[in-house]
């Protein structure tokens, strides 16, 4: 029996929980939910800059306070199950939450340990990764204070949110390298999973280029699969046989995944994920509840500018199911990956289902690199996604 029960109730306070939860009060909406744990609601896409010493970790960074929208009851806690059939969301003190309709987007896990010998050195001699805010100046510093050797940037398989942001800090490091005057004495390692270096045929004849400027080795098809932190030595499984890398410098993004208590609940499809249509992004089986952002099943680029796209839709939609409607609105798939290809540059890849250029910017074209896109990525989007999206007017 659940301890309150609500009409909307929106599991995970994120990019995707605030914006849908704001367009619900906006809406005219009284009764919304949303249950998260943390305390500081942050705008990771700044974390790159952050690894590249172009941005202060603290700017990413909010109290979640400061972010719920007025009139939005928040519960502080996590959910760790959710039930169904009798509509309930079970929090981590054993308490249950009600709803009449359930939004779920708790985001995406790293699976840190899935890589032995990673997670007791991360932070440590030379490893880091910009996918933990902590982390992520640990990444400037290494890269500040290396002058020759070696240095590894990975990406491993399956889905991953902001699938761009293992090159990115590449290209980053190899140009700060380059300006340093450094650059030649070290070796800069690529290992991808993918059998090109972008998904996007149009931009990844652009990154490939950019590998070029560099110098950088990519090694396709290939994943970090070990790490030997005494010896320094990555281990890396190939499309035909394992090998070593020697670093100075390892960047690790960790593979990711549905939450744990996302993959044993019967709402998760065969891959973990909440199981959603693709294009309104409401559940198969139980049409009370949708789900957006990393924790849906939805083949598309697990961005933030896709929540931003997908908010509207969830709620468009939601609305119609509690006025007995059918969906109106559809999501196409649209996803955005702005690429820093160097310290001042970079390439906009906008791209939908059909993995072809959705450009958005009339005029302009953002299928090479640019400085004002730059300057997009870096105060641009911030601005856009703390004043309009959050606030549900983007």
């Amino acid at each position: 029996m659940a301890d309150w029960r609500h009409r909307i109730v929106i599991v995970g306070g994120g990019s995707a929980g605030i914006s849908v939860a704001a367009r619900l009060r906006r809406a005219g909406q009284r009764d919304v939910v949303v249950i998260d744990p943390s305390g500081t609601h942050y705008y990771q896409p700044l974390w790159t800059l952050v690894g590249g010493g172009l941005a202060p970790a603290h700017s990413s960074a909010r109290p979640q306070a400061s972010v719920v929208p007025k009139g939005v009851t928040w519960v502080r806690q996590a959910a760790v199950g959710v039930d169904p059939d009798t509509r309930e969301v079970t929090l981590d003190d054993g308490s249950a939450v009600g709803y009449e309709y359930l939004v779920l987007c708790p985001g995406i896990q790293l699976d840190w340990g899935a890589i032995p010998g990673l997670e007791p050195t991360l932070g440590l001699a030379g490893v880091s990764s910009n996918y933990r805010y902590d982390l992520a100046p640990a990444t400037w510093r290494y890269i500040k204070g290396l002058r020759s050797g070696a240095a590894v940037f990975t990406m491993p398989s399956g889905p991953i949110k902001c699938g761009g942001a293992p090159q990115k800090i590449a290209y980053l490091a190899a140009d700060y390298w380059r300006e340093q005057g450094v650059l030649d004495k070290i070796d800069v390692h690529l290992v991808l999973p993918t059998p090109t270096v972008f998904g996007v045929r149009e931009f990844a004849r652009v990154l490939d280029g950019v590998v070029r400027r560099y110098g950088i080795r990519v090694h396709f098809r290939s994943e970090l699969v070990e790490v030997d932190a005494d010896a320094r030595k990555a281990r890396i499984a190939g499309p035909e046989a394992e090998s070593v890398l020697e670093y100075d410098l390892l960047h690790v993004v960790p593979p990711q995944s549905a939450p744990d208590w996302v993959k044993r609940s019967a709402l998760a499809g065969p891959d973990g994920y909440v199981e959603i249509d693709r294009h309104t992004l409401r559940h198969v089986r139980h049409p009370e509840v949708f789900a957006l952002g990393d924790a849906g099943s939805s083949p598309n680029s697990k961005t933030g500018a896709a929540v931003r796209k997908q908010a509207p839709v969830v709620a468009a939609n939601l609305l119609d199911a509690m006025a007995g409607r059918p969906p109106s609105a559809r999501y196409d798939g649209y996803a955005s990956c702005p690429l820093t290809t160097s310290r001042r540059s970079m390439l906009l890849a906008e791209f939908d289902y059909s993995m072809t250029p959705t450009p958005s910017i009339p005029f302009i074209d953002t299928i090479r690199e640019r400085r004002d896109m730059w300057y997009l990525k870096r105060y641009g989007l911030p601005a856009l996604y703390w004043n309009l999206m959050l606030r549900g007017r983007a």
